[in-house]
């Protein structure tokens, strides 16, 4: 190649301009935000942490008609040092030809003493917020407790460290929190911007604001030490299923369906159009919760007993909700999907079914998506 380059000097011009090309042509494909412009027609949704289990979720949300914007364009965010592996995520973007899904990957470094405050990723997080109209904190695996400066309990299981790092800074640089009391949260300056989070998400709102966590509802909220006593405290106050970890030939569903309650001065009332008598069923697959709130943090929904926090939302923020359950999950619309849950279910049964046996649990799901989409474009079209 270097006699080529000898005899004919133009191939190597053509040469570095081919390389060079396919590295900024890479970098926009993975940073998405460094070229997009401030302002765009499309509505911008940022998800952290884009598996492609969650971008098929976001399909089948639009298939179902819940999301409800035509022009949405998805950012999936993620860290490069996160375990997970997103070039599968790329691939299957670009074999399902999703034009309205890209990507902007991140790099600087973090650790757990410099999530709360200016760190590398503050210009990133700031040009996200800048050029997005809402962002989604998905579920995933437990937060290291030394984040929350609480010893590990054993029952915590910690898979994703680097994946925490960056989503529990992204949210103390959104919202601020107690970590420093001198920080100007990015919503301070919008505060109309829509954030979700779902189960790990919710969890991820009071960390990233200062609060802490149960590690593990039976043991710590229920003093339960052995699965025969956590189902004899009632399917209703079971955020996993105990019957499948006990009986695993039987092929229980290792989730649970139950209703919660809703808090008369929380969105799901104030907002959404339910009232404070109404217990929507939901998809639980939780074992820790919120314990002591982070900065801003109200709970607007808990479990029947009260005991478990199962929603909250910001003081200061009004489009900001966390939910401890998972509306996105496509299992809840699949009516083919048969599942039981104890032993005494000879047949199973679609979650679907059970939410539309047990109303308003359908319109509820409905809702809050409805919801979201609602306050995306109002926050697009008011940012204009």
């Amino acid at each position: 190649m270097i006699k080529l380059f000898q005899k004919k000097p133009y191939f190597f011009v053509l040469f570095i301009f081919w390389f060079f090309s396919g590295v900024l042509f890479s970098q926009s494909q993975e940073r998405y935000f460094d070229t997009a412009e401030l302002n765009s027609k499309e509505v911008r949704l940022a998800i952290l942490h884009p598996t492609v289990g969650s971008i098929r979720t976001l399909v089948e949300l639009r298939n179902q008609g819940f999301i409800t914007l035509d022009d949405l364009i998805v950012i999936g965010v993620y860290h490069e040092k996160e375990l997970t592996n997103f070039k599968a995520s790329i691939s299957y973007v670009a074999r399902k030809k999703l034009e309205w899904f890209k990507f902007h990957k991140l790099s600087g470094e973090l650790t757990k003493d410099n999530l709360f405050q200016k760190n590398p990723h503050t210009t990133d997080f700031e040009q996200i917020f800048k050029k997005s109209d809402g962002i989604i904190f998905f579920g995933g695996a437990d937060i290291p407790p030394i984040i929350y400066k609480k010893k590990t309990s054993i029952l915590t299981r910690i898979s994703t460290p680097y994946r925490h790092f960056l989503e529990l800074s992204c949210v103390f640089h959104l919202l601020g929190g107690t970590q420093d009391k001198n920080f100007k949260a990015f919503l301070e300056s919008r505060p109309q911007y829509p954030v979700l989070g779902i189960c790990l998400g919710c969890q991820s709102l009071n960390i990233g604001t200062g609060g802490t966590l149960i590690q593990d509802i039976p043991f710590e909220k229920y003093k339960k030490k052995y699965l025969e006593d956590v189902i004899a405290i009632g399917k209703e106050n079971w955020h996993t299923n105990p019957l499948a970890r006990l009986y695993p030939e039987e092929r229980l569903a290792p989730i649970n369906m139950h209703p919660i309650k809703l808090l008369k001065d929380g969105k799901f009332c104030t907002e959404l159009g339910f009232n404070k008598d109404d217990t929507p069923y939901i998809l639980s697959a939780h074992h820790q919760m919120v314990d002591k709130k982070g900065k801003g943090i109200k709970i607007i929904a808990t479990s029947l007993d009260g005991k478990v926090v199962e929603a909250i939302e910001h003081d200061s923020y009004p489009n900001v909700l966390g939910v401890q359950f998972h509306p996105e999950s496509p299992s809840l619309w699949d009516r083919g999907l048969k599942l039981r849950f104890t032993l005494e279910e000879n047949e199973g049964k679609s979650l679907r079914s059970i939410l539309e046996d047990n109303p308003p649990s359908f319109d509820f799901h409905k809702k809050i998506w409805a919801w979201l989409s609602q306050k995306l474009k109002e926050y697009h079209d008011n940012k204009k």
